[in-house]
């Protein structure tokens, strides 16, 4: 947005720039969900927890996966990749928003994130 500052929204999808890459992280500008309460948010932290948005999805993942179907500025069939989610700097978020998610799909999302990290 030209002359103001645009809040993240929880649940809401942008390019990050998740480049460079270590090891077996997944790397490339490519659409990342913002995991963060609005709470944070609005406070404009600058570091932000995502989870990056792949068209592609190894079977034996499945369990953690979760699939999006095109909406908005997203135009492919998406996965969320659950095991990679990171918290990222501010600065790599590319502006604007290019989806968003419904609370259902985020809630899904935060449950397999649960499942991952055993809680």
């Amino acid at each position: 947005m030209v002359g103001q500052i645009e809040i993240l929204t929880r649940g809401g999808v942008y390019l990050g720039k998740l480049n460079p890459a270590k090891h077996a992280e997944i790397g490339k500008v490519r659409p990342v969900i913002i995991l963060n309460s609005q709470l944070i948010l609005d406070s404009a932290p600058p570091i932000i927890f995502i989870c990056p948005l792949s068209s592609q999805s190894q079977k034996e993942f499945s369990n953690l996966h979760y699939e999006l179907n095109p909406r908005d500025k997203l135009k492919v069939k998406s996965y969320a990749l659950i095991e990679h989610c990171r918290s990222i700097s501010l600065n790599r978020i590319v502006y604007p928003r290019i989806g968003q998610l419904s609370k259902s799909e985020l809630d899904n999302i935060l449950n397999r994130l649960q499942r991952l990290v055993g809680l």
